[in-house]
């Protein structure tokens, strides 16, 4: 049986992260497993350098203090994580998917997921995490570290779930592009979705033979393929097709070079999560 894994938090991502995995769950008659994970943030404080400041009894007695604090913020966390789980539960039930489970952890969140996704199929996480909400365009730090490490499809959700009816495919037909395209062509979950292949670059004769290629599987899958080949820079081109034909979930490779040269001139991926308003589905 497939299987996917939702990673819910705090955030007002969660109810999406929630809907989002009933969805693909449904469709491909996947179980669910719900994580939270509880990180060093959750469980402890961060006391200033009492050196020098204070006696020593005096320091004894408030890191004796602070200890105390740390153990009652754990177990408060930790509640709070299991009700969390419960909710998060309840409304996957609730959607009519029948397999589902949870897990609560403590350490590192890429750590936890590269160890749990062993025997996943898709990992659904929000855009942005609980201490992000705060900025409209700013996401999830942990976001990024977890699509490079990872080796499973990742879908991104959107604050807000909408009934999915179509999807595109930005094509660039490099590996993790070519990646995408061939999940589709196996996978139960995009099956009688309008599909549409989009590839932003130069008409070029290479452009035209990979995305012709590409089109030709997927139609052999047995999908209704609508393809075009726009000039003008990925970013843009991709939001403004996205934006025109009411696309609902974006499919794409991601972060295909090194965090140095994203961080230098910056990533089509991040971009396209950033400032698109639907969920992502992203390959490596």
């Amino acid at each position: 049986m497939p299987k996917l894994l939702a990673l819910i938090d705090g955030s007002v991502y969660s109810k999406s992260v929630c809907d989002h995995a009933a969805w693909a769950a449904l469709r491909t008659e996947a179980s669910v497993e719900l994580l939270h994970v509880l990180g060093r943030r959750d469980v402890s404080s961060s006391p200033p350098d009492l050196s020098g400041s204070l006696d020593v009894d005096a320091r004894d007695l408030l890191l004796a203090e602070l200890a105390s604090l740390d153990e009652q913020k754990a177990k408060l966390s930790q509640k709070r994580g299991r009700a969390m789980l419960v909710e998060a539960k309840a409304s996957l039930v609730a959607t009519g998917v029948t397999n589902v489970s949870t897990k609560l952890r403590h350490g590192d969140l890429v750590e936890t997921v590269n160890e749990m996704e062993m025997d996943s199929d898709l990992i659904v996480v929000g855009k942005r995490g609980e201490g992000a909400d705060f900025a409209k365009l700013h996401l999830g730090s942990n976001l990024e570290r977890i699509v490079r490490a990872s080796r499973k499809p990742i879908m991104v959700s959107s604050r807000a779930f909408k009934h999915v009816q179509n999807f595109m495919i930005a094509f660039d037909g490099e590996t993790s592009s070519q990646k995408a395209v061939n999940h589709i062509r196996m996978s139960r979950l995009f099956l009688g979705l309008e599909c549409h292949l989009l590839m932003a670059g130069a008409a070029a004769e290479e452009n035209r033979k990979r995305l012709q290629e590409a089109t030709g599987a997927l139609q052999r899958a047995g999908y209704e393929v609508h393809t075009n080949l726009i000039e003008g820079p990925a970013d843009s081109t991709i939001a403004s097709y996205v934006e025109a034909h009411r696309i609902d979930l974006l499919v794409m490779g991601a972060y295909g070079h090194s965090r140095l040269r994203n961080l230098i001139i910056g990533s089509t991926t991040t971009e396209m999560i950033r400032t698109c308003k639907i969920p992502v589905m992203l390959f490596r």
